[in-house]
């Protein structure tokens, strides 16, 4: 199986977090929200860099999303 990669945002949370810093409802707010921009700008990036998807992971088509979730998602 292959280990995902961590995105800055979630290492900037977890270190926070280890340095007691965290979590409260607004920050953990603002953290969602930062995971959910960040999910975007992936999958935009990785359709724009790759115009016709292929050939990237076995070489199937595949989305931003797909991408995204095969290297980020932890399941």
């Amino acid at each position: 199986m292959e280990e995902k990669q961590i995105s800055a945002v979630e290492w900037f949370f977890m270190t926070m977090n280890i340095r007691g810093l965290l979590p409260n409802d607004e920050i953990v707010e603002c953290y969602n929200q930062a995971k959910e921009m960040e999910r975007q700008q992936i999958m935009t990036a990785f359709t724009q860099g790759d115009i016709f998807g292929s050939d990237y992971f076995d070489g199937v088509n595949i989305t931003g999303e797909n991408y995204y979730n095969k290297t980020f998602k932890s399941e």
